[in-house]
């Protein structure tokens, strides 16, 4: 019941930050010119940009399932995408996308994956988003600087920080027995002073798991082509997912700026808005957009962009992903019922 409570919180929440973000954004605006603007796109590119968002789900699931394959698990391509899709739900109605890998694991958990092995591969997959998100933003901003004002280069340092400090816990969590021992013994203490039950066999039961994970951790260390094989991934990943503002700048009719140059300057404004504790990055990622592509897109048209932008990249698959974890909680109760009787 709690679980459930903060789940609805966090949607009423995120739903509240989405009608207040459209709503500063559009109180100055002709609404019927925005959607005639809208109506008059290029169906093509707007195809093109779905199934950018389609590979980059299915790039995710194949990364998940990669290293649970190394790990011994048995998994399939559709399990893969439904637990990607559960992630991007719950990391896009929570703030700074915390609810995400939690319910990722305790998904799989509850398909006999362990948690020592799912945890091990969601922190491999989110150490590689990491890495490909400072590092595709630090050589952007080398030849795209002059996009960003005095606002944007402090929130971009801030950004790049705040990814760069995740990143080196991440690393250490995966790499560092002696700090994950002092983590156990710290949880373990904790549990005694608030006088909890059976504590001996909760110890017994980190533990366990702790020696799994550290096995686990130990076996990826000799499989470096595996480690390789998730950046690679999540460099395509990224670069596709970066593409939807090409593809959504080429449904205006407009030219002059490429693909790589798009692409670059998206991937400077995500490490902007992704440091940022927002669920979803609601409200920073539309009036960020609109900053620095104010140069680059016509006054006219940069409200609709915006919309249609964050429509294919974020809010569309929310509501898939929404869908999918929905359908997958009813399965779960159903077979609970059954169970019982």
């Amino acid at each position: 019941m709690k679980k459930t409570k903060r789940i609805i919180r966090n949607i009423i929440i995120f739903i509240l930050l989405i009608i207040l973000t459209f709503y500063i954004m559009l109180k100055d605006q002709d609404i019927t010119e925005i959607f005639n603007i809208l109506q008059n796109v290029k169906i093509q590119y707007i195809l093109i940009a779905a199934l950018c968002m389609c590979i980059y789900i299915i790039c995710e699931a194949i990364n998940i399932g990669r290293t649970l394959k190394t790990l011994g698990e048995r998994t399939s391509i559709f399990k893969n995408i439904k637990y990607a899709l559960i992630g991007f739900f719950f990391s896009g109605i929570t703030p700074a996308a915390s609810g995400g890998q939690p319910m990722q694991i305790y998904y799989m958990y509850k398909e006999n994956i362990s948690v020592a092995n799912s945890t091990l591969a969601l922190l491999i997959n989110l150490s590689s988003m990491q890495i490909v998100t400072i590092s595709m933003a630090l050589i952007s901003v080398l030849f795209n600087y002059k996009y960003l004002n005095n606002t944007l280069t402090i929130f971009f340092i801030l950004g790049i920080a705040l990814n760069a400090s995740a990143l080196t816990l991440l690393l250490i969590s995966i790499f560092s027995k002696k700090l994950l021992n002092k983590l156990i013994n710290l949880v373990i203490k904790i549990i005694t002073k608030l006088k909890i039950k059976n504590v001996d066999d909760k110890k017994m039961k980190l533990e366990a798991e702790l020696s799994k994970y550290q096995n686990s951790s130990d076996y990826i260390k000799k499989n470096k082509l595996v480690i390789f094989k998730i950046i690679l991934t999540t460099y395509i990943q990224f670069i596709v997912f970066y593409s939807i503002s090409y593809w959504t700048y080429c449904s205006f009719g407009l030219s002059g700026y490429n693909f790589i140059e798009i692409v670059s300057i998206q991937s400077i404004l995500y490490a902007i808005v992704s440091g940022i504790p927002s669920p979803g990055a609601v409200g920073v990622t539309e009036g960020g957009f609109i900053e620095i592509y104010k140069t680059i897109l016509p006054q006219s048209i940069i409200n609709s962009a915006v919309l249609l932008n964050r429509g294919l990249s974020f809010y569309l698959l929310i509501i898939i992903s929404g869908i999918v974890t929905l359908v997958n909680i009813f399965k779960k109760k159903k077979m609970l019922k059954k169970e019982e009787i």
